[in-house]
């Protein structure tokens, strides 16, 4: 192995989860966490509404959100991944079904 292959980073990407009473969805690249942020108060504070995001796996999630539910919404960066772009026209399989 030369000195060059030894020193390339990995890139990276962020990923957010999103937790609905313990149930975690990693939201897919290009969502707008601060506006979800606002989505889901509102939702809260008007007595209940269903709240829609995109899923790794470009999936399109919607949840019932109410005064009632507990959100977690938690950052990390992890290993970038080309399928991650958010298109929920091309959902993807496989693995990802699992998340």
């Amino acid at each position: 192995m030369d000195e060059k292959d030894e020193t390339k980073e990995t890139p990276t990407m962020v990923r957010t989860q999103v937790a609905v009473n313990e149930v975690g969805f990693f939201l897919a690249q290009g969502q707008d966490v601060p506006d979800l942020k606002r989505r889901i108060e509102f939702a809260a504070q008007a007595g209940g509404r269903f709240v829609d995001f995109i899923v790794v796996g470009n999936r399109s999630v919607s949840v019932l959100i109410s005064a009632s539910s507990h959100i977690v919404i938690s950052v990390e960066t992890v290993e970038f991944d080309v399928r991650d772009n958010g298109d929920d026209t091309v959902p993807l399989s496989g693995v990802f079904d699992m998340l």
